[in-house]
């Protein structure tokens, strides 16, 4: 395999492809009379449905007692074969709220909403940056090539995650020449470990120096959304996980100054793996940059009756 210099046919066809089934993930383009909540459905429908096709892949294969993984595994599992990896992947449906799409009014969206890519469609345009630029995807910096081929920080990846070469070929923009052998249910599922692997990578760079630096321009912009609190006046607010394993909760948002955690603004963003972001980020965020931590919030609430406290009993 080698780095792509020259985008021949094959490869163009791939990455269209690749592409087009993002753009369908990403609620697709933003014009016509369709309204929010159908485009929005349609993300959530099409993310369940790659999700579930991985996981019925999984099913069918054996599990192993086996902690060793090597590559020949994956290219066995694109043969059809059986593989080691279905014990850790099997997922736990009810931890995943599907959208809401029945709601008569939608919120207004954030001004990144407004188009399901922004910045150059052009041909160009590097795996990583385009599909930090789909819809949904605002919380995710773009990690650097150099971190990614380090193969030091991917230590315990090829594990995790199925179909990990083709999934890093695919992020990194390396030329494969199995790529148009594969089936549609193989790329798709391919598609889902390149997000999948990304996401794990994403979690370890946001904990580097450049990692923080990428995730401090987003604050200073407010790019996370900001507190729905009341008292916390508008306060920018930074992604957190409830846990670091896959796929047992969505990504939350912290605030820094109630110290509570609330559900993206967005019904595309809530839809993404909060292990992506991990439970230490923001709080390892705040430390770095402690100039940034907001005095605590003393204000709170206070019920009334008439004008009188209600007694809390």
């Amino acid at each position: 395999m080698v780095i792509r210099n020259d985008k021949n046919s094959s490869s163009n066809k791939r990455q269209k492809r690749e592409k087009e089934m993002y753009r369908e993930r990403g609620g697709g383009g933003g014009g016509g009379g369709g309204s929010k909540a159908a485009e929005m459905g349609h993300v959530v429908a099409d993310r369940k449905r790659i999700n579930e096709a991985l996981d019925k892949h999984l099913e069918r294969s054996s599990p192993s007692t086996s902690a060793t993984t090597t590559t020949v595994t994956t290219a066995r599992a694109l043969n059809g074969k059986d593989h080691n990896r279905s014990s850790m992947f099997k997922t736990s449906d009810h931890h995943f709220k599907d959208a809401k799409c029945s709601d008569a009014v939608e919120e207004s969206e954030t001004d990144s909403e407004e188009s399901d890519v922004s910045g150059s469609d052009g041909e160009d345009t590097s795996w990583i940056s385009w599909f930090c630029n789909l819809r949904g995807n605002e919380f995710f910096c773009e990690i650097d090539d150099d971190y990614i081929q380090d193969d030091f920080n991917l230590c315990g990846l090829s594990s995790q995650v199925p179909y990990y070469d083709y999934a890093l070929d695919l992020i990194l923009d390396v030329e494969s020449s199995h790529g148009d052998m594969f089936t549609e249910e193989q790329n798709e599922l391919v598609e889902s470990a390149a997000e999948m692997l990304y996401g794990l990578i994403h979690v370890r760079y946001i904990l580097t120096t450049k990692g923080l630096a990428a995730m401090l321009e987003k604050y200073k912009n407010a790019e996370f959304g900001r507190c729905p609190r009341v008292y916390c006046c508008g306060q920018p607010c930074l992604p957190v996980g409830q846990s670091d394993v896959p796929r047992q909760s969505t990504v939350k948002i912290y605030c820094p100054k109630c110290e509570d955690i609330f559900t993206p603004r967005s019904r595309f963003q809530e839809n993404i793996d909060g292990a992506y972001f991990g439970t230490t980020f923001p709080h390892l965020f705040l430390m770095t940059y402690g100039h940034l931590k907001p005095q605590k919030s003393s204000q709170s609430y206070v019920p009334r009756v008439f004008g009188f406290k209600v007694h809390k009993s």
